[in-house]
C-alpha cells in the first residue's frame, strides 16, 4: 500500500505532525485553544515554511535558498 506517488501513503504528513508536536506542542502549554491555533499558524507561516531548514534543498532555509539563486 505504500509507494512513491500513492495517495495512502502519508509518510510527508507523518514527518510534518512529527515536527511540529516535537518542536512546539509538548514543549508549550496553552491557557486556551485560541492561543494554542495561533501559536500553530505562527510556526507554521513564521518558522516552518520560510526559516526551517529542509533537507531537500541541501540543509538550507528556503529563504537561503532563494537568495542564492540565479
Amino acid at each position: 500500500m505504500s509507494g512513491k506517488g500513492n495517495c495512502y501513503d502519508h509518510s510527508m504528513v507523518e514527518t510534518f505532525l512529527k515536527s511540529i508536536k516535537a518542536e512546539l506542542i509538548w514543549r508549550n502549554r496553552w491557557d486556551t485553544r485560541r492561543q494554542a491555533e495561533g501559536a500553530i499558524f505562527q510556526y507554521i507561516n513564521g518558522f516552518y515554511n520560510p526559516r526551517r531548514r529542509h533537507s531537500s534543498l541541501g540543509g538550507k532555509s528556503p529563504l537561503a535558498f532563494e537568495r542564492k539563486a540565479p
